[in-house]
Order: structure tokens, then C-alpha cells, then sequence
């Protein structure tokens, strides 16, 4: 296994919680910049643009990467096996909404129906947000997967640590 010999200090966990905790900040108000965005637009006679991130609450789904940095500072905080594999489950539930906005966002922006003259301008405003968005998603990937990665290596230890303690002890009787 590729993790076993990874260790994470307690400063770099704090860290990486931080960073997840200020990602999923800056979606869910790049979130509400969207909602009052679209929800300003006027009907006109060729529609109004509803872009497929928008309509499944894309940018939103920034709660789960406020929850997950959450769960790393606890962990680094009061470390237990329980609390860990709970904090690996949901940075594991984060790379999977990650590749999902990704690649949602990647729809988004290679299909453009002109919307009506009048929602032009939030149209395209909207359009850069999800660019911008875009660049986001690769570091929360990495955030992500880095404390993953570490924590795995984590239980391992964990656990062979275990074993080698009842082996010693069986060896002394």
C-alpha cells in the first residue's frame, strides 16, 4: 500500500481543514451570487438562462466541503479510530462531489443556448463564475485526496500498532 509510510503533522491537518472550511465558504457565497444573479433575470421571448450547475445546486454543495474541514480539525483535535474513518468517508464523499461539479461545470460551459438579449449580460457573468469555480475544484480535489491519503495511513498504523502490542504481550508470558 502506497500510504503506509505518509504522515501528516497536526499543524498540516489544521491547515488542510482551514483551506476546506474557506473552499466550501467561497462556494456557497459564489452560491448565493448565483441565486440572486438568475433570479434577477427578465423573461424575454428567447428564455432565460438556467444552467445546468445552477439548477442542481453545484456551488451549494460547498456545505459538505465546510463539513469535512470540520470533521479534519476535530480529528486533529480528539484523534479516534472512529472519528477518522468518519473524516476519510466524507473527504472521500468530497472527491466524488468534486468530480461530479467538475464535470458538470464542463457541460455547462461547452453548450450555450443564447438566452433572450436582456439576460445576455447575467448570462455571461454567470458562465465566468463557473470558470472561476472551476479552478477551485482541482485544490479542493487535492485538499481532499492529500488527507485521504494520509488518513488511511493513519488507520493502518493504527491498527498494526495494535497487533504489535498483543504480540508483545503474548511474548512475555
Amino acid at each position: 500500500m502506497a500510504c503506509v509510510h505518509s504522515k501528516i503533522s497536526t499543524a498540516n491537518s489544521l491547515v488542510l481543514g482551514a483551506i476546506q472550511i474557506m473552499i466550501g465558504i467561497f462556494h456557497v457565497f459564489m452560491w448565493y451570487f448565483l441565486l440572486v444573479l438568475y433570479k434577477g433575470q427578465i423573461k424575454g421571448s428567447f428564455g432565460m438562462y438556467e444552467p445546468i450547475t445552477y439548477k442542481t445546486g453545484c456551488t451549494l454543495w460547498g456545505i459538505f466541503f465546510i463539513i469535512a474541514g470540520v470533521f479534519i480539525i476535530g480529528v486533529t483535535r480528539y484523534p479516534t479510530r472512529s472519528a477518522i474513518i468518519c473524516t476519510l468517508i466524507m473527504n472521500i464523499f468530497c472527491i466524488i462531489t468534486t468530480i461530479t461539479a467538475v464535470t458538470l461545470t464542463i457541460i455547462e460551459l461547452s453548450h450555450f443556448n443564447s438566452p433572450s438579449y436582456r439576460n445576455y449580460g447575467q448570462a455571461k457573468l454567470g458562465r465566468e463564475v463557473s470558470r472561476i469555480l472551476l479552478f477551485f475544484y482541482p485544490l479542493e480535489f487535492s485538499v481532499a485526496l492529500t488527507y485521504s491519503i494520509c488518513s488511511c495511513s493513519n488507520l493502518f498504523r493504527r491498527q498494526s500498532d495494535l497487533t504489535s502490542v498483543v504480540e508483545e504481550a503474548e511474548n512475555t508470558f
